[in-house]
């Protein structure tokens, strides 16, 4: 699952400035149909914080029956969502059971984008380097991409980093990280990464990190995407620390037609900042559901 907030084209007025209704949510899922013919596919829905409400809004284009693509990135530049590199993965039915096994099927150097106002899909330029499971951020309306994993037959991960300018619709080379799972910060006009020590130190995952009025922010790491609270990090001491007053235990129950149901498993949990407040999206497995 992927997520991340888009604001409106127009200018609101300055004192609806941290209004959260003039955004919305975007994220990934995918589902399955009922019946013996399993049939899976990723799609977008969006969500809408002025009237707490989900609608779903395509398919993504382009992926073959029964595969989904996991581990991509998502994000948003301008009117438009882009879907980037991730992991091709085959879902198949067991022959006399209800299984449903996964199979890697390639790692994905694709590039989609869809514009939400018009509706349309687009193929862009491809990745340079075909990449899963990778940080991902946007910077004057270009797109950089860094890390990840390249190889479905190797756990090692990569050390390259790119940019695309989707006025040229071009990715670009950059230098290479220090190493696959460090921590740098780019300079565009010196062209090179400077190392942050010891600010990987937590293992967060790029994924579990956000940005939030010139702040980074987490809630998890490799092993956990919520640590019953939240951290921001300080650039100046070089530090995490908790956020007075987030510490809270996630609701063990839902309320589903009128009915409370027990959670039995956390499936994700993702971050999508709105303005100045942070969302937190979390799916589960309902007691009574498969696990499928």
């Amino acid at each position: 699952m992927g997520s991340f907030s888009s604001p409106p084209p127009t200018t609101l007025e300055p004192s609806l400035e941290n209004s959260t209704s003039r955004y919305r949510v975007y994220a990934s899922f995918y589902f399955r149909e009922p019946g013996h013919n399993i049939y899976v596919s990723n799609w977008i829905g969006c969500y809408d914080p002025s009237n707490n409400t989900w609608s779903y809004v395509s398919p993504i284009f382009g992926l073959i029956e029964n595969h989904v693509l996991k581990d991509f990135a998502m994000t948003s530049n301008g009117d438009s969502i882009y879907i980037i590199g991730g992991r091709l993965c085959n879902k198949k039915r067991a022959l006399y059971s209800n299984d449903i096994s996964e199979v890697d099927v390639e790692v994905l150097s694709s590039v989609l984008c869809y514009n939400v106002h018009t509706d349309q899909w687009s193929t862009c330029a491809p990745l340079n380097v075909p990449r899963y499971d990778f940080a991902c951020t946007v910077c004057d309306n270009k797109i950089y991409v860094a890390g990840g994993q390249s190889t479905l037959a190797s756990a090692r991960g990569t050390s390259s980093a790119e940019m695309y300018d989707p006025s040229r619709d071009k990715w670009t080379p950059l230098p290479n990280m220090s190493t696959s799972s460090s921590t740098e910060v780019y300079d565009e006009q010196r062209r090179k990464g400077d190392l942050v020590s010891r600010m990987w130190q937590l293992d967060v995952p790029p994924n579990q990190i956000v940005a939030v009025d010139d702040k980074l922010f987490s809630s998890g790491y490799c092993l956990n995407a919520w640590k019953g609270h939240i951290e921001t990090y300080d650039g100046k001491l070089n530090i995490w620390y908790i956020v007075e007053g987030s510490q809270q235990k996630l609701p063990c129950t839902s309320c589903i037609n009128g009915e409370n149901r027990s959670r039995v498993q956390r499936l994700y949990l993702t971050m999508a900042p709105i303005g100045t407040c942070l969302f937190f999206l979390a799916g589960y497995r309902m007691a009574g559901e498969s696990s499928e």
